[in-house]
């Protein structure tokens, strides 16, 4: 069990003239998940394409179960189990075909690939799912299909390629649950698993973690060492009142930004989480705009910041806003649902659902994978009729008066939706032209987006090639175009790293406090607690509106004294669940 399931020394690799990853020692053990963190465009996937021998090196050496991986990779191939990201399924086979599939590509005798279908269909829970269509499934069953496919060669060495980006926190947690109980049911034969993930808590919850940053490996430890260096310098700035608005905590979160001893702050409920600077003494809470300042311990995310942040540039996070917009008080809600109703056949996606969000709010839709928040969105931007009730933007039905509406709503769809073959500039030119800006304004805003979200250098770079955090950037700016007054948000942060993440929502900010109303969809707690307000659906059903301090209050006990908003949101749906099954 000590021998290395992998060692790579001195390990590069190049795309053309683009250094992917440069000098890269590591072993990957036997018995242990090790984690694979960094910023978007670090070198994760590359790393888990050549351990996976998909790739060649340009530079070093990479022995994979014994095997050179220059030279013997197929030799290895047997003994490995790849999910890459998106989950590697034909979407046109139903879940029993593609494991049929994958162990035909595994060479499977008829008796063992029942045997071992089976035993990890019952382990996912996808049994009674067997004839569904892969493409049919929700992200979750996905997610726990692709996992089979990957085990199904009973792999000495499982690599994960981001398995939970798009998944909801139950399915994170279900997913981490199973991969577990397989790694020690397989720890008598050497299994490993190297996990690449998005998510800080994954990374905290591993036994080893690679930090990549721009190609290079900043540390290999376990996750206690990154924790080490931020013990007294991690805190909770608290106000006076008990649960601040969205704009209030945005305001502090920005003061206390600008604090030269600040390293890190972001919004966490009522409060501010502090990440002091490396031997910066802590300053007062009132110098920060708080009342007082509590001690808390470290989490692994504040580890990944402590590390990368050192090196990084910090992001512009200027952005413009639509100058109609202007900040009013006790105004109309511009997007208005009530009694929402939508069925597809007997099926009833959307039942009776009714909110509001008013200009300047931040209103998020939380639930699991096929609660209904995607048909909500479709509904609100024209693309579905509902069944019944109302769904206006703006004071209007977008089936009714389509052009006006959609004049006044900018949407960044999950994934992002732009056009991998065109540059950015094209991209840009693209969206100017179907919101239908002339050519004087459309130059204008094209340059404007170029600068404010920092694409300039990128501007005649293919789409398709950019890394995530900027194509998240590209996204927003096309969104943004043509000055809307309400912007549509669907999982806009979806695999993005820490630090773009910050970037992100520190230009959302902006925009909410100009009198933007948004409506934002996402699987991701953290970036909840950026919210005013969140609803919570769960099987159609909207079964909680309230501020992220207020969800979390809700589910507070003796066994949950300090619950997180994942906590908040697992114990209100499972609540909901017992209710429905009962």
């Amino acid at each position: 069990m000590s021998e290395a399931l992998a060692r790579v020394a001195g390990l590069g690799y190049s795309y053309g003239a683009d250094v992917a990853l440069r000098d890269i020692s590591a072993e990957i053990r036997p018995g242990v998940i090790t984690g694979l963190v960094g910023p978007d465009g670090a070198g994760k996937t590359t790393l888990l394409r050549l351990l996976a021998g998909l790739l060649r090196p340009s530079a070093g050496q990479i022995e994979v179960l014994g095997h050179n991986m220059r030279t013997d990779a197929a030799a290895a191939h047997a003994d490995i189990g790849y999910m890459p990201q998106r989950f590697g399924l034909y979407e046109d086979l139903s879940v029993a075909e593609n494991l049929d599939l994958f162990a035909d590509l595994h060479g499977l005798a008829a008796g063992v690939r029942a045997e071992r279908s089976a035993h990890l269909l019952h382990f996912t829970g996808l049994g009674p799912f067997t004839a569904r269509l892969a493409g049919l499934l929700s992200g979750g069953m996905k997610q726990k299909l692709g996992l089979a496919c990957a085990l199904l060669g009973r792999p000495k060495l499982l690599l994960l390629d981001e398995p939970s980006v798009g998944v909801d926190p139950a399915s994170r947690r279900e997913l981490w649950s199973i991969v577990a109980a397989m790694l020690a049911e397989g720890m008598d034969d050497g299994m490993g698993v190297v996990w690449a993930t998005a998510y800080q808590d994954e990374a905290g919850r591993c036994d080893d973690v690679l930090l990549l940053h721009e190609g290079v490996l900043i540390t290999h430890a376990a996750p206690a060492a990154f924790l080490a260096p931020l013990q007294g310098r991690v805190f909770r700035l608290t106000s006076d009142s008990h649960d601040p608005s969205g704009a209030e905590r945005r305001v502090a979160t920005r003061q206390a930004s600008a604090d030269p001893a600040v390293l890190d702050a972001v919004v966490e409920g009522a409060t501010v989480r502090i990440v002091l600077r490396r031997d910066a003494a802590a300053p007062q809470a009132a110098d920060l705009g708080g009342s007082s300042l509590l001690a808390v311990a470290p989490r692994f995310e504040d580890g990944f910041i402590d590390a990368i942040a050192a090196d990084s540039t910090p992001p512009s996070v200027a952005t413009w806003v639509p100058a109609q917009v202007r900040p009013t008080e006790a105004a109309a809600a511009v997007i208005e649902v009530r009694d929402l109703l939508r069925k597809f056949g007997t099926f009833t996606a959307v039942n009776r659902v009714s909110f509001s969000v008013q200009p300047g709010e931040i209103f998020g839709l939380l639930g699991p994978n096929g609660a209904g928040k995607s048909t909500i969105f479709r509904m609100l931007c024209g693309l579905l009729r509902p069944t019944s009730g109302l769904a206006q933007v703006a004071g209007m039905d977008l089936l009714r008066a389509p052009a006006e509406a959609r004049a006044r709503i900018g949407y960044m769809a999950q994934r992002f939706s732009l056009y991998g073959e065109l540059s950015v500039v094209e991209n840009l030119r693209f969206f100017a032209r179907t919101y239908g800006l002339g050519r004087a304004a459309r130059a204008a805003a094209i340059a404007q987006a170029l600068q404010r979200f920092e694409l300039a250098d990128n501007a005649n770079t293919t789409a398709g090639a950019l890394p995530l955090g900027v194509k998240q950037r590209l996204a927003l700016a096309a969104a943004l175009l043509h000055g809307p007054d309400i912007l549509f948000l669907d999982e806009p942060t979806s695999g993005v790293d820490p630090l773009a993440r910050r970037a992100f929502w520190a230009r959302i900010g902006t925009l909410a406090d100009a009198g933007v109303a948004i409506l934002v969809t996402s699987h991701f707690m953290d970036e909840a607690e950026y919210c005013d307000r969140l609803g919570i659906i769960d099987g159609g059903h909207l079964i909680a509106v309230d501020t992220p301090a207020a969800l979390r209050e809700r589910v507070r006990s003796a066994d949950l004294p300090d619950p997180t908003l994942e906590d908040a949101f697992i114990a209100l749906v499972g609540q909901q669940d017992k209710a429905v099954a009962a």
